[in-house]
């Protein structure tokens, strides 16, 4: 067996440095021209000066080598295909020619690969009266005739024979052999090996296939590997016993070299195998890296134009462009996806927006039934992704990957992840190898950027929370996959109202669709879809949600649409009626007009809608009762603290960290964006973190 030396690419001598042409002197023109040796088009390039130097190419200089210490000058390496020592040339060493060869047939081999003379590894199949069956592999069964046979093995036992005779009709006569040494060497059938877009040509007939398997799924009956190449993925079917798992030493994540027979099974491809074996060194290094650069290569995420004329945007747009190259990756490299957003209208808008242009791929590349195996959406309660998120992430994971093989996850937070308060969760998912990619837009502290793979924030292009995640995530999905524009391009819009965005990327998406969804319509959505939310709890809801978003029946949308507003509407009403006379109201030294409300005790519990929710609706209210006038409101509780805020210039992050350090004891934590956002404390610390925190509100610029 031959493998090319890396060292000098198989040229077998090393440039060591560069010297002027000793031909044409450094010009790289020819010097010394026989006119009567040239030819029409050399004369033509002689009289328009274009003659380069034979020995240099044209460049002048001349490569001074030697030759490679590493192979010898040879530019390959030789190795003995029996024991894999290192021979000077040849298959075989030294030793091993010595020694005589017996033959394993490889179970895809036919009487094509027998040769007649030659001895080969056997198992007894039965015994009759004239002689003892041998199984040469699955395939082959050949006879040793009773007259030159002297003993009696029993069924089971390997026995070495030489190949007497093979019959026209193909029965193959045997004779038994008892070498005391030999070298036990592995006949393949030799293939051209097809990718599995080929393999729709070849059905029926033997194919060798080589890929890296990415899943091992264990049925009743056959054990399934799905295999990936350069273009797609396929399954192939072993079979040893029903239920019992075939070639056990082959993992997930290793390249195989599979010999077997193509065909369609309900509608898919499938492969039944023949033989299958892992491929080691060389031969596993070259397939990998053909396969890597093929994906890389698929990857490469669309060239759009954004919806909507934005700088922030076209500043951002590496960081978008790199994020759905990842994502694109994961799907063609058949790695697990989990999308991980916020539980509410803006969250849910962006990850349905890259769902919507994930979920085609998936099945693409996998199969019909992929997304169930590669791709989960998860809502987050809090705006951050807390250790019970990652838990469960880091559980089905790892219960996947032991049920089938699977590769640790690529986790998209969407919506949360931009802050110190995602490092914990973080940092338990790296250990277990989970690999995270943010896209967010809550105001960023630059703490979990070395832990993830890219992290998408408008602050990081001159921008703020204005611009939503909604937005990015719909753009990035047009990047992924721009056949789903026409169905996610209100999806910017939802968000935009849902998140009470002001910035004026939020008023140019709103106008893109402004000829099918009224200003009503999208704040129609966005409150179903925070009612809906509320609900489902830790459930993605997707059948409801794409309903709500006008992604299946638009009569079902426009029914559950007006059917979960008027529920929310009136569970709103209802819990204001309660809060409203109970909140306090004072202005503050900075003009500012604070609202303070105790959402414990005063607001209606573990019902729509929740503290925060309720918070800002009542802010909406006392914002219009003080138009004009810069108005914050507090929603709290016994260990937490809502902030809505108008007019006011506040930056939550930087006063939880003054807080946290201001008052010992408190254990203040939390965050959100600069102007809206939640901080938590200790029970017995509340009076003082609320005094400090309306100082500190008192004291902001309006």
């Amino acid at each position: 067996m031959t493998t090319e030396c890396k060292d000098c690419k198989g040229t077998g001598s090393i440039i060591i440095s560069e010297k002027e042409c000793p031909d044409c002197k450094g010009s790289g023109k020819q010097k010394s021209i026989s006119l009567d040796k040239l030819s029409e088009k050399d004369l033509s390039k002689l009289m328009s000066g274009g003659m380069k130097c034979a020995t240099c190419g044209g460049t002048g200089e001349a490569s001074v080598t030697e030759p490679c210490k590493a192979c010898g000058g040879r530019g390959k390496f030789f190795t003995c295909t029996v024991c894999g020592k290192q021979t000077d040339k040849g298959d075989l060493c030294e030793s091993c020619t010595k020694k005589p060869l017996v033959h394993i047939l490889g179970a895809e081999c036919d009487t094509r690969e027998l040769e007649v003379g030659k001895t080969y590894e056997g198992k007894v199949q039965g015994h009759a009266n004239f002689g003892v069956f041998v199984d040469l592999n699955p395939q082959l069964r050949g006879l040793v005739h009773a007259s030159n046979i002297n003993f009696s093995p029993e069924v089971g036992d390997k026995i070495i024979v030489e190949v007497k005779n093979i019959a026209p009709n193909g029965n193959i006569e045997l004779l038994p052999k008892s070498p005391k040494e030999y070298q036990l060497i592995e006949v393949e059938k030799q293939l051209p090996r097809r990718k599995t877009t080929e393999l729709s040509k070849y059905l029926g007939k033997l194919v060798h296939l080589s890929g890296e398997v990415i899943q091992i799924k264990q049925t009743g009956g056959p054990t399934i590997f799905t295999i990936s190449d350069e273009d797609s993925t396929v399954q192939c079917a072993a079979f040893e016993k029903a239920g019992e798992r075939a070639y056990p030493e082959i993992k997930s994540e290793t390249i195989v070299k599979i010999i077997g027979e193509p065909s369609m099974r309900n509608g898919a491809m499938q492969v039944e195998i023949r033989s299958m074996k892992q491929l080691w060194g060389g031969d596993a290094t070259g397939i990998k890296e053909q396969i890597e650069k093929a994906i890389d290569v698929r990857a490469e995420p669309h060239d759009i134009q954004f919806l909507v004329k934005s700088e922030v945007l076209e500043k951002l747009k590496p960081r978008m462009r790199n994020a759905a190259k990842l994502i694109r990756k994961a799907v063609f490299k058949s790695r697990p996806i989990i999308i991980r957003h916020h539980a509410d209208a803006d969250g849910i808008t962006s990850a349905i927006a890259i769902e919507r242009a994930l979920l085609p791929l998936i099945r693409e590349v996998g199969g019909s039934d992929a997304d169930r195996h590669f791709y989960r959406r998860s809502p987050s309660k809090a705006p951050f992704y807390e250790l019970e998120d990652v838990t469960k992430d880091l559980t089905f994971a790892l219960e996947d990957q032991e049920r089938f093989a699977q590769r640790m996850p690529l986790v998209v937070l969407m919506d949360n992840g931009a802050t110190e308060e995602d490092m914990p969760s973080m940092k338990q998912a790296v250990i277990y190898g989970v690999d995270i990619l943010v896209i967010d837009h809550h105001h960023p502290d630059g703490t979990i950027d070395s832990m993830v793979l890219e992290h998408v924030n408008p602050a990081y292009a001159g921008g703020d929370f204005g611009i939503t995640t909604g937005m990015i995530g719909t753009e990035i999905a047009r990047m992924i996959n721009p056949e789903v524009v026409e169905e996610i391009k209100h999806l910017p819009a939802v968000s935009a109202v849902g998140d009470r965005s002001e910035a004026p990327e939020g008023e140019l998406y709103k106008s893109v669709v402004n000829g099918k969804y009224k200003p009503e319509d999208l704040k129609n959505m966005a409150l179903a879809l925070d009612y809906e939310a509320f609900w489902q709890r830790f459930s993605d809801g997707r059948g409801i949600m794409n309903d709500i978003l006008n992604l299946g029946s638009s009569i079902r949308h426009q029914q559950i649409v007006k059917l979960l507003c008027e529920q929310a509407n009136a569970a709103i009403t209802e819990q204001l009626e309660a809060s409203m006379p109970n909140v306090k109201t004072q202005k503050l030294p900075n003009g500012a007009i604070l609202n303070v409300i105790d959402v414990e005790n005063f607001a209606h519990k573990f019902t729509f809608p929740p503290p925060g929710k309720t918070s800002g609706e009542i802010h909406d209210r006392l914002c219009a009762k003080y138009s004009g006038q810069p108005v914050v409101t507090i929603g709290y509780g016994p260990d937490f603290a809502v902030l809505r805020s108008r007019g006011v210039k506040m930056n939550i992050p930087q006063m939880v960290k003054e807080l946290h350090s201001e008052i010992k004891g408190a254990g203040v934590s939390g965050g959100g964006h600069l102007v809206v956002g939640s901080i938590k404390f200790v029970e017995g610390m509340r009076k003082e973190v609320l005094a400090k925190l309306a100082e500190k509100i008192g004291t902001a610029g309006t």
